[in-house]
C-alpha cells in the first residue's frame, strides 16, 4: 500500500490516513511518499512500517548508528539536526494550540551538540551482552557503543563484565566517573557550581545544554527580582544553589533521600548559606507554608506535578512561577488546571535530547 505523510505525531511518527483511519508510520517523514505495511490494528488507529520509499524528504539523512532499526533509542536519528528541531517546536506550540493556549511570548529553542552528549548511560544484560532493550520490550540489543554518550563511556564499554546490569555516569571534570557501585559519588560542574551527585541521585544527562537552561533561569530570576525561592522537586539542590547568589533565600523541596543528602553537601560545597532543604513529599510539606514564597521553581518527575502539590502552590498564590518539564503532556495538563490562578507569559524550548523526540520546555507563568 502506498501513502503520502501528511505530518509528524507526538512521537515523530509520520501520519497518514487510511479509509479516513490514521495511521502511525514509524520511520516515515512528513511530505514522504511510502509503501507501508500494517503491523497493529486498532479500533481507532493503525500502526505501520514503511517497505519502501518511494519520495523521500530533503530532510532525510542516513542514520549513523548501526543500531538505529533495532535500538529505538534514536527516534529522530534519519532526520537532520534543523529539521528535528523544527518538528520540535511544532509539536509543543500545536499542542499548546489545542489546549487554547495561545496568549504568550514563544522565545525559541537553543541547540544541543546532537552526539555524545549524555553523561550517563545505562546497560542491560542477558548475562551474555551488554546493551539496550528494544522500545517497549525486554529483548536485548547487544552494543559496543551508542553515538549519543559520551566518549568515556564508550572507550570502557567493551572492558565490563556482562553478567548484570551496569550504570554508568561521567563527570564533565577530569575523569571522575561512576560505574554501578564501584564508586559512590562524583563531582560534576554546571558553570561555577560544583555538584556532588550520589548513584541514586538524579542529574541532568546533557550537560551543555543544562548550563544554558540554568543560566535562562538565573537570567530570568535577577530580571524579576526574586527573592524568596521555593524549589520543588529539587534533587541534588541544583537550581536553587545555581541561583542563590541573586535572591535572599531558597528552600528546597525532594523526596529522595540519597538526593537530599547530596543537596545539603553542596550546599556546604558551593558556600550557599541562605539555601535549606526538606526531605518529604512536596505536596505535605507545601501544606505547611505559608504566601511568604513570591517565586517558585518547579521541576517535577515526567508524571508531572502531584495535583495535591499543585493545589497548595495555587493556595500560597506566588507571584511568578517557573516551571520546567521533559513532558509537553503533562505540562500542558498541568497549565490547564492552574489557568484559573496563573497565565503563561513566556515558553522557551532547550533541546536537551537530540536525536530522540523529547525537548525540555521552560514556562513563566504569572499570578492573575
Amino acid at each position: 500500500m502506498v501513502v503520502k505523510i501528511d505530518f509528524f505525531d507526538y512521537f515523530g511518527r509520520g501520519v497518514t490516513r487510511i479509509e479516513n483511519k490514521v495511521c502511525f508510520v514509524i520511520g516515515a517523514q512528513k511530505g514522504e511518499v511510502v509503501e507501508i505495511k500494517i503491523i497493529e490494528e486498532k479500533k481507532n488507529y493503525s500502526i505501520a512500517e514503511v517497505v519502501r520509499y518511494i519520495e523521500k524528504s530533503k530532510d532525510r539523512i542516513e542514520a549513523r548508528c548501526p543500531y538505529y532499526k533495532s535500538c529505538g533509542g534514536c527516534d529522530l536519528g534519519e532526520m537532520s539536526y534543523e529539521a528535528s528541531l523544527k518538528l520540535k517546536e511544532n509539536a509543543v506550540l500545536e499542542e499548546l494550540a489545542k489546549n487554547d493556549i495561545t496568549d504568550f511570548q514563544y522565545l525559541g529553542i537553543e541547540k544541543g551538540t546532537p552526539y555524545h552528549y549524555r553523561n550517563k548511560i545505562t546497560l542491560h544484560s542477558d548475562g551474555k551482552n551488554l546493551g539496550f532493550y528494544k522500545e517497549e520490550s525486554h529483548e536485548l540489543v547487544p552494543i559496543e557503543k551508542c553515538l549519543l554518550v559520551d566518549e568515556r563511556i564508550n572507550e570502557i564499554i567493551p572492558t565490563l563484565p556482562v553478567e548484570k546490569d551496569v550504570m554508568i555516569r561521567v563527570s564533565n571534570q577530569n575523569d571522575d566517573m561512576l560505574i554501578g557501585d564501584t564508586k559512590k559519588t562524583i563531582v560534576s560542574f554546571i558553570g561555577t557550581k560544583k555538584y556532588r551527585i550520589s548513584s541514586r541521585s538524579f542529574f541532568q544527562v546533557n550537560g551543555e545544554v543544562t548550563k544554558k537552561l540554568y543560566d535562562y533561569v538565573y537570567e530570568t530570576v535577577l530580571r524579576l527580582g526574586a527573592k524568596n525561592v521555593l524549589d520543588l522537586y529539587c534533587g541534588i539542590g541544583t537550581i536553587g544553589i545555581y541561583i542563590h547568589d541573586i535572591v535572599e533565600r531558597v528552600l528546597g523541596i525532594e523526596i529522595v533521600e540519597e538526593a537530599i543528602g547530596d543537596a545539603h553537601y553542596n550546599k556546604e560545597l558551593n558556600h550557599a548559606s541562605n539555601v535549606s532543604f526538606l526531605c518529604g513529599n512536596v505536596s505535605d510539606y507545601i501544606k505547611k507554608l505559608q504566601n511568604q514564597y513570591d517565586f517558585i521553581i518547579v521541576d517535577p518527575p515526567r508524571g508531572g506535578i502531584q495535583k495535591k502539590a499543585l493545589d497548595e502552590m495555587i493556595r500560597i498564590y506566588p507571584q511568578k512561577i517557573i516551571y520546567i518539564s521533559c513532558n509537553k503532556r503533562t505540562l500542558i495538563r498541568d497549565l490547564k488546571r492552574m489557568e484559573s490562578a496563573y497565565k503563561m507569559d513566556s515558553i522557551k524550548l532547550f533541546d536537551m535530547f537530540p536525536n530522540t523526540y523529547h525537548v525540555e520546555c521552560v514556562c513563566l507563568l504569572n499570578r492573575r
